[in-house]
């Protein structure tokens, strides 16, 4: 690896953590980084699921005040998402290659496009407190799992739109929880690409230890500026990179 590519890793992990921290996304980021360098979609798919493990925890750290009290319904639906991760690393690992690289457009596209709609989805599907969840939420974070083993990229979003469906808690803590449930998908990611998967260590040496920067970095750039801004350019940015590799 050159000194400009390990830079433009370093970058890119820094401002995918700060990006997932600030409107979630960073998949966006560090995912067509890997691209960029030359590495294979499944590859890139496995290094950077890898990479970004850090900012999850990052993330479950940050919400820990607002987990309490949470939980008996953080264990069952982590023991939901544990089985979705499964089924999802175990699809990514059997799925040709050629298959895998075909579907990576429509699904930066559809990361993208759900990274857009966060702000509507979230006054949409509120609700109200003190309702009683839907035992429909089981099935949504089992195929939210099964998503974020797949494909990294916009699983925070989709997660928070299943709990902001059917849970009717307040946002902070139905994200407490979308924070946990991530960090459980991205565990179970890491051991079956770790074990099975072509994880490039190297790349990740350089990915980790910069996202956990940039989402220590994210929290506080937050009081700063406008997450409206930042996720028009991520949307923007994901938009492009679709068309790019669907054009490719």
């Amino acid at each position: 690896m050159s000194p400009a590519d390990l830079l433009f890793l370093v970058g890119a992990g820094l401002l995918a953590g700060v990006v997932n921290a600030l409107a979630g996304g960073g998949t966006l980021i560090s995912f067509p980084a890997l691209l960029a360098l030359g590495y294979p979609s499944l590859t890139a798919s496995v290094t950077n699921a890898v990479a970004l493990w850090p900012g999850y925890l990052g993330g479950v750290l940050g919400y820990r005040a607002e987990l309490r009290g949470q939980r008996r319904r953080a264990t069952t639906l982590s023991v939901t998402a544990v089985l979705g991760a499964c089924a999802g690393s175990a699809l990514l690992l059997l799925t040709p290659s050629r298959f895998f690289e075909s579907l990576v457009p429509w699904l930066v596209a559809f990361a993208s496009l759900a990274l857009l709609a966060q702000p509507w989805l979230r006054k949409l599907f509120g609700g109200e407190e003190g309702e009683a969840p839907s035992r429909l939420v089981y099935a949504g974070v089992f195929l939210g799992g099964c998503y974020g083993a797949y494909f990294n990229g916009g699983m925070g979003v989709v997660l928070l739109t299943v709990l902001g469906m059917f849970l009717h808690d307040s946002l902070h803590r139905v994200n407490a929880v979308r924070a946990m449930l991530s960090l459980v998908i991205s565990t179970v990611s890491v051991v079956a690409f770790s074990l099975f998967g072509a994880v490039q260590w190297q790349a990740v040496a350089v990915i980790a230890p910069a996202s956990l920067a940039g989402g220590f970095l994210g929290t506080r750039l937050a009081r700063l500026m406008s997450a409206k801004v930042l996720r028009g350019v991520v949307v923007a940015f994901g938009l492009g990179v679709a068309v790019a590799l669907a054009l490719h």
